[in-house]
């Protein structure tokens, strides 16, 4: 009986998973996984968990609900690990309640802006090999960033060499916009479509007006190969 007891008054998800360590702050549970050669994000992380740091492990990709569960969590270091892919929907669930995202020190060179601007979390993406491009310089104009690791956004990657190696809102403040980029090549692939349909559309008149001639043309022909009517009377 006390056997079962326990296991109704112990609540769900707050089990701690082997790789880490689970303590309580202010309160609060903190799930602590520095520094434990993760590979991925563990699947067993208590739903309680407020505080949760996967920093300077080994993880490469931030799949889609991967912290779903976690509908406490306000704080979430990612920082100094492998990151190279975030899905779209890597936080979703828990993009109302998170307070801070800690991306920096990591591999990314792009990443959806669907995943980081529906986020009210503060967010570090510093030390990053960055491709700027429109996505990232919309993050950085409408994301919630670290004030004192915006200057660390730097391109590493870009449309021109004199950006590389120039940090990104340095770029953005000469005057650069990444995103008129974009739609100057949109534009420019829109005009090449229709002028593509439009020589198209003339060449088919011009075939079928030729067609129509030479068809013209044999039956002409034909009625002056015919002997005529007067050539019979006779």
């Amino acid at each position: 009986q006390a056997f079962f007891c326990l296991l109704l008054c112990v609540p769900w998800g707050s089990s701690c998973p082997p790789s880490c360590q689970c303590t309580e702050r202010a309160g609060a549970k903190a799930v602590l996984c520095s520094s434990r050669h993760l590979e991925e994000i563990p699947k067993d992380i208590p739903r309680d968990a407020v505080f949760l740091k996967l920093d300077a492990n080994s993880i490469t990709r931030i799949p889609s609900n991967a912290f779903r569960h976690l509908s406490h969590l306000e704080e979430l270091d990612l920082s100094r690990n492998a990151i190279e892919k975030i899905d779209r929907a890597a936080f979703k669930g828990v993009a109302a309640g998170l307070r801070t995202l800690d991306l920096s020190g990591n591999r990314i060179r792009s990443i959806p802006k669907e995943a980081l601007l529906a986020l009210n979390a503060k967010l570090r993406l510093a030390n990053n090999p960055w491709h700027c491009e429109c996505a990232l310089q919309e993050v950085l104009w409408e994301a919630r960033l670290d004030p004192d690791s915006v200057q660390d956004i730097t391109c590493h990657t870009a449309p021109r060499e004199e950006y590389v190696g120039k940090p990104l809102l340095q770029v953005l403040d000469a005057g650069a916009n990444f995103c008129s980029v974009r739609q100057r090549t949109t534009d420019v692939a829109m005009f090449i479509t229709m002028f593509g349909w439009f020589a198209m559309v003339i060449i088919y008149v011009i075939c079928y007006v030729r067609h129509n001639q030479e068809d013209t043309c044999k039956h002409v022909d034909y009625l002056k190969s015919l002997p005529s009517t007067q050539g019979q009377a006779e």
